[in-house]
């Protein structure tokens, strides 16, 4: 039975025939192995680097939402075989934010369960777990970001890696409570206070890493290493690009993987949160916007619909970029002009410092993706979705904005 699963897999067996070839099989023969072969191609890729929410991110993407459903009962499955505390935090925060948990009573009965559980016919569920494995089966190895369940981790504690530094638990509460406010409010100069706060408070903790960690005031050094951001689609290029404007004005790199829906952020671990903070908070204003600002849709109008969201979030990722960088330049000009008022000692110790630290960055990066080709920037095809993105981003809130009097 493995062998004829393994057939269809590989294409010697037209993929009709061998699910018909299945369903006619007796379930007690088909079922265990096809559950093992799920579980054991989600293990491979465990192993191979892959998280749980980027595993459900893909399959969402190339499958559909019943497979992603799948692989979050696979991801429940291999956690069954370790001690939770044996677990990476990062890895079990990702499987309790897919609602992984062990429903089924027996994974014999487990296809069976699951037809009952989704009112489908055993063929149809049949078919969902052998496009699953189809879609696994094409994933390749990464780079391994968090380690896995089972594997050893790095000295260094509960972060994961030798020398990792996190903005404070607390003090993220604080900066997503703040940016939350920002994105909820309808008085700009209210969302603008919210979001200069948070600001500070994560640059002011970004600047003190840095100049700590050059003085050796820590017998372990912090490195720089990456995170994966997911980037869904439609529009994933424009997103992608949203996420590297915000990145580069954070003193990160990124390395977009279109076709595995995420890019890899390369930084200090408190420079990455102040990216996935800010990106997830304009990604949301921009949607927003965008939604406030389009032409009708329906059927004719789908084509312009489509170019209009194109060329929004184009002009709008254009703008901010201008605007981060304007605030990056004065921010950087007047710490290291000595008014700074973040309360950093020394403010001329922070260039020499912070080139280091972008090197150190930028060889992390070759050093993972030694061979990366230049993206082609988007073409705008809406003057009306250019003008209305560039107009939406003038009005986004920025961490870096000071609150207007």
């Amino acid at each position: 039975m493995r062998e004829r699963i393994r057939a269809v897999l590989a294409g010697a067996i037209d993929y009709e025939a061998g699910l018909d070839a299945l369903a006619v099989t007796r379930s007690t023969e088909v079922d265990p192995e096809l559950v093992a072969a799920k579980d054991e191609a989600c293990a491979r890729l465990w192993r191979g680097g892959w998280q749980p929410a980027e595993v459900h991110r893909v399959v969402a993407r190339r499958g559909q939402p019943r497979q992603a459903d799948l692989v979050t009962d696979a991801v429940a499955a291999y956690l069954r075989r370790f001690p939770r505390d044996a677990v990476d935090e990062r890895w079990l925060a990702q499987a309790d934010a897919l609602g992984a948990r062990v429903w089924w009573t027996g994974d014999a009965t487990y296809v069976d369960e699951l037809a009952a559980r989704w009112r489908l016919d055993r063929v149809a569920v049949l078919d969902l777990l052998v496009g699953l494995l189809v879609i696994l089966a094409a994933l390749p190895p990464i780079e391994v970001l968090v380690p896995p369940p089972g594997s050893a981790p790095p000295p260094g504690g509960g972060s994961g890696r030798a020398g990792a530094s996190r903005i404070d638990a607390r003090l993220l509460d604080r900066v997503r409570a703040l940016l939350a406010k920002a994105e909820s409010t309808t008085f700009p100069a209210e969302a603008e206070t919210y979001t200069a706060k948070a600001q500070e408070l994560v640059t002011r903790h970004s600047l003190d890493e840095a100049l700590l960690a050059a003085r050796g005031s820590d017998a372990t050094p912090v490195v720089p290493y990456a995170r994966r951001i997911g980037v869904d689609h439609p529009h994933e290029r424009e997103k992608a690009s949203l996420l590297d404007v915000v990145a580069r004005a954070n003193r990160c790199h990124t390395v977009s993987s279109p076709e595995l829906a995420f890019s890899t952020v390369f930084g200090f671990d408190t420079d990455i949160d102040a990216v996935d903070l800010l990106y997830t908070s304009l990604l949301v204003q921009a949607h927003r916007a965008m939604a406030r600002a389009e032409p009708p849709g329906g059927k004719a109008g789908r084509n312009r619909l489509k170019a209009f969201r194109q060329s929004f979030l184009v002009a709008f990722a254009v703008r901010i970029d201008e605007r981060l960088t304007d605030a990056a330049q004065r921010a950087l000009a007047q710490v290291t002009g000595g008014s700074d008022g973040t309360g950093v000692s020394d403010p001329v110790d922070l260039l020499p410092v912070l080139a280091s630290r972008d090197e150190q960055v930028r060889e992390t990066m070759r050093r993972v993706f030694p061979h990366t080709v230049r993206a082609r920037a988007s073409r705008v095809e809406s003057h009306e979705g250019w003008e209305s993105g560039r107009q939406a981003a003038d009005r986004a809130t920025l961490p870096t904005d000071t609150p207007r009097r």
